[in-house]
């Protein structure tokens, strides 16, 4: 520690002998034997403190992450796949419709929340005929409504109408 050699410890031996004399340099020198094992006695007291504050740290610190480790292992323990997918869809979805109470909803508001509505299909074009007088129109019999006719199809087309043959399907 104070790399202290041989040759000062005669250097200052020889002081102490001069200094102290003889007859009570023993005495001295058990003196200061035991000052030196108090201090060494005080600098080991303190390392173990210190040692063992450092073990209270780590231990506290490792029973922290048991705590974490077991807070975990509990949350592994209540999974449950379904519940959580369950979960997502009800978020993604929005809440329920209570399907106890009746629907009201405006033709204004019904409108903005719906989709959009499909596109129209076309409907058979019907010649319109000129409109009868108004007094015509009271006596004349209402005609039934005009059903539009497929055309045949192009020769090569080969697109059959009705039920399928049972054989239609085999190879002859």
């Amino acid at each position: 520690m104070f790399n202290i050699g041989w040759s000062e410890l005669l250097v200052i031996g020889i002081v102490a002998l001069l200094v102290i004399g003889p007859k009570e340099l023993p005495g001295a020198l058990r003196t200061l034997g035991q000052w030196v094992t108090k201090v060494r006695r005080m600098a080991s007291e303190f390392q173990n403190q210190f040692h063992e504050a450092m073990r209270e740290a780590e231990l506290a610190e490792l029973k922290k992450e048991v705590d974490e480790m077991s807070a975990k292992a509990q949350s592994y323990a209540r999974f449950d796949p379904v519940d959580d997918i369950r979960k997502d869809i009800e978020n993604a979805a929005g809440p329920l419709p209570d399907l106890d109470a009746p629907t009201t909803v405006t033709a204004q508001s019904s409108t903005a929340e719906s989709a959009p509505a499909p596109a129209p299909v076309a409907e058979p074009v019907i010649p319109a005929s000129p409109a009868p007088a108004p007094e015509a129109a009271e006596a004349a019999p209402i005609a039934p409504p005009v059903q539009a006719v497929e055309a045949e199809p192009a020769p090569g087309e080969g697109t059959v109408s009705g039920p399928p043959k049972p054989d239609a399907g085999r190879a002859a």
